[in-house]
């Protein structure tokens, strides 16, 4: 009969424990690639992720139907209509703002009548209700963004939503992302006028995140 005691182990416990430090340095082994790899999949993910599922709104070309037609091209280029007419919040307050339905009809109580456009935008004025026009320029939520500080600086308009006095249909011609805002800010002489004294935009995180 074989006993284990003190300084005795059977052979199938030494194999074991053989087995388990083999284990162990193979396991170590394979964690210096796979740890590595598996971070370098995971970061992969998300930035993909974040990057393909974005909302429409902050992807170049965005432009959604609108109720009622309408043209920059013709009101902003051929009618030369200047831009603060209908978006004068944007020297004023945060938000640059759309016209009212009554502004529209300051024109169109007389001209363009017997187009159905109009036709459906003097019914909706007479019925008091809001023209429920689809924003195309639109900074995430996290993100403070104020037009005065901008338009006072002299920055035009195009700069930023690009040349919209050709555009019959207006779409999202700048990237919303971080970096463009940035790198304007850092080097600001191309969306300045010649003579302004202005260098450089504010970088500290909570000029745009408050």
């Amino acid at each position: 009969m074989t006993v284990e005691g003190p300084g005795v182990r059977f052979p199938w416990t030494r194999d074991a424990d053989s087995r388990w430090r083999d284990t162990g340095r193979d396991l170590l082994n394979y964690s210096r690639f796979i740890l590595p790899a598996g971070f370098v999949a995971i970061l992969i993910t998300v930035l993909g992720t974040g990057w393909y599922t974005q909302p429409d709104r902050y992807v170049r070309g965005y432009a959604p139907e609108q109720p009622i037609p309408y043209s920059h091209r013709l009101h902003a280029g051929t009618l030369r209509i200047p831009c603060m007419y209908c978006h004068s919040g944007a020297l004023k307050s945060r938000q640059a703002g759309i016209p009212t339905v009554e502004k529209c009809m300051n024109c169109h109580r007389a001209t363009k009548t017997d187009s159905p456009s109009i036709q459906r935008l003097t019914a909706i004025y007479a019925a008091a209700a809001p023209l429920q026009w689809m924003r195309i320029h639109k900074m995430p939520d996290y993100v403070f963004f104020d037009h005065r500080p901008h338009v006072s600086a002299g920055i035009l308009c195009q700069t930023c939503h690009g040349e919209v006095q050709t555009m019959d249909v207006v779409a999202q011609q700048m990237s919303m992302r971080m970096a463009n805002c940035l790198g304007c800010h850092r080097d600001p002489r191309n969306a300045l006028p010649a003579d302004s004294k202005i260098s450089r935009g504010p970088e500290n995180c909570n000029a745009c995140h408050r």
